[in-house]
């Protein structure tokens, strides 16, 4: 299409149909927001199949005691390398960037719009990596990572700035993964015989944490006391505000109330970025004691430096969470109480005046003023003590629910005790209900693209449960967002709806995932298998899922020969459940 409107304008028209008819045909049009049929259709069409190109996805499972070898290494290598892993030496700057510096490209590959027109230089040395057309940004990042991956095969001088990325790669995060493998037989071996394991740290290693490898090592978190970290606060700030923006610019309204779900892994691995997150929503930022990073309290930032009213936020923690967290509850309970004193008007400050109405009812039904108060500004809950999840995955497993709502009262049920102020997990399920009864939207966090929402049953239990429970009490479906805080300096915010088209286009039915899974017999039919029970586990629970995602998998799963044999000959089982659960779909 472009090159005809250069080259043919004639043509244009009869173009522009079959493309718009094709995205229709497959639903696309839908899930990248391409309304209407002229160029801003299509301008939507390109950036949101750029940006499923540049989708990060994992190439078959880990197998233990194996490190990464041949194409899978050197992959796994230019994912370590694409963001920056410190900023004390020129090594550890991202690759990708460092090369775009070299060749004088003047923008930034880890921030910006992919659909746009490049209109910037065409090195050689980029134009010789691909004979594909060259006409966007997306295009440009696609060239620097090839770049990138042949320069890890075979290194060569670019420049001042990436010879040092690869010196550091070559000398350093090779080793470490190339070390894997023989590090995690030999933990495993130490600890059976009893003997001692070496520590290391935990966390994401393609979110600028290669210390966390090599693998096999007793791994260990992170000191809570100093929850959340400087780095944490600027990254949950930024997210906040551009969540404040977004929903700002769909609704024309600011949020009121919202609902942010946390858990305790997420939170060990980014130093607590949903903490950061809701303390900035509701106008609060952490104060530390530099010498020791630690957290120390809290301060209360005025609506005037915040520059929009402040929201009343909802924390639904996990169980781990609960038991890791401690401090973070009371910090998050204290803030939240602090923001609801204040002598603010409705409209800048929701939480205070909804604290003022419910702590007056409750004293009027005859409950004692000091305890009203200390349960209208109850927003931390979770499950009771010694319990975990959010108690949907027997109810979808087995096939328990007849409609949302049964979903939504289950929700309710293992999340309703409140947490904070002196309580640890009292009963309060109406409380509970009445805080969601007010939520305008309802976030999740993800902080690595090192797996996704569709890999795992507690992004449905605690994402979908809590947007159900929502319709349920309120009448409508809430706002939701699946944010991505997988690069620090680029927080990115998306509605469920858009993440779920993503990641089912990107990897679910995307064939170098399906060929990456089945390389490992049964155990890559149950991964398939899993994404679909995930995928339908969604579908129950909010409207995130369009029928053209299930024609999707289906076609991908059942339709395709190749595929369906694989699954009959490695895992029937998952086949059987595979059809089953998307026969239970079109019944339901």
């Amino acid at each position: 299409y472009y090159l005809a409107a250069g080259m043919d304008p004639r043509r244009l028209e009869a173009l522009r149909r079959e493309i718009l008819d094709l995205a229709r045909g497959q639903g696309l049009d839908q899930d990248a927001g391409a309304a209407g049929g002229g160029e801003d259709a299509l301008a939507a069409i390109d950036n949101y199949l750029c940006e499923l190109k540049e989708l990060q996805i994992r190439d078959g499972l880990h197998v233990f005691g194996h490190a990464p070898e041949g194409r899978l290494r050197r992959d796994l290598l230019v994912a370590l390398a694409r963001t920056p892993r410190g900023y004390d030496t020129p090594g550890q700057a991202s690759l990708l960037r460092a090369l775009a510096d070299d060749l004088g490209l003047g923008f930034d590959p880890l921030d910006c719009r992919l659909g746009d027109r490049w209109t910037g230089a065409r090195p050689d040395v980029l134009a010789a990596v691909s004979d594909d057309p060259w006409r966007t940004l997306g295009d440009t990042v696609e060239r620097l990572e090839l770049l990138a991956a042949g320069l890890i095969d075979h290194p060569s001088e670019i420049g001042e700035k990436s010879s040092a990325v690869l010196a550091e790669i070559a000398g350093n995060l090779a080793p470490r993964v190339d070390a894997c493998g023989a590090c995690e037989a030999e933990g495993l071996l130490r600890g059976l015989e009893g003997r001692f394991v070496a520590p290391g740290p935990s966390g994401a290693p393609t979110r600028g944490r290669p210390d966390v490898l090599p693998t096999g090592r007793n791994f260990y978190s992170v000191d809570t006391r100093a929850v959340p970290t400087a780095v944490a606060w600027e990254l949950g700030r930024k997210s906040a505000q551009l969540l404040v923006d977004d929903y700002l610019q769909r609704e024309g309204e600011y949020p009121k109330a919202v609902a942010l779900s946390a858990w305790g892994t997420a939170n060990m691995r980014t130093g607590g970025d949903d903490i950061a997150q809701a303390l900035a929503l509701m106008g609060a930022r952490p104060r530390w004691e530099w010498a020791s990073g630690r957290v120390v309290g809290f301060e209360v930032i005025t609506v005037a430096e915040l520059g929009r009213p402040r929201v009343d936020v909802t924390l639904r923690v996990s169980g781990f969470f609960r038991d890791a967290f401690p401090e973070q509850i009371d910090l998050i309970d204290s803030a939240a109480r602090a923001v609801m004193a204040l002598d603010e008007s409705d409209d800048d400050n929701p939480a205070a005046a909804r604290h003022r109405r419910e702590a007056a009812a409750l004293a009027e039904q005859g409950q004692d003023a000091e305890i009203a108060a200390r349960r209208a500004g109850a927003r931390v809950f979770g499950s009771k003590p010694g319990a975990y999840g959010a108690g949907l995955q027997a109810m979808i497993d087995e096939r328990l629910w007849h409609e949302r709502a049964d979903l939504a009262g289950v929700y309710l049920d293992w999340g309703g005790y409140a947490y904070g102020a002196g309580v640890e997990g009292a009963a309060e399920r109406d409380l509970f209900a009445a805080r969601l009864t007010q939520i305008d939207a309802v976030i999740q966090n993800q902080d690595n693209r090192e797996h996704d929402l569709l890999d795992s049953d507690d992004y449905y239990q605690f994402e979908g449960g809590i947007a159900a429970a929502v319709e349920h009490l309120k009448g409508r479906k809430p706002q939701s967002y699946h944010n991505d805080h997988s690069r620090l300096e680029r927080p990115v915010i998306r509605t469920l709806e858009d993440e779920i088209g993503r990641i089912v286009r990107a990897r679910v039915t995307n064939p170098k995932w399906i060929a990456g899974v089945m390389r490992h017999g049964y155990k890559g039919a149950f991964e398939i298998a899993a994404s679909v029970d995930y995928l339908f586990a969604f579908a129950a629970t909010t409207h995130a899922v369009k029928d053209h995602h299930f024609d999707a998998v289906h076609a991908a799963f059942i339709e395709d020969e190749a595929v369906r044999a694989f699954m009959a000959e490695a895992n029937p089982a998952a086949l059987r459940e595979t059809a089953a659960r998307l026969a239970e779909a079109l019944a339901r």
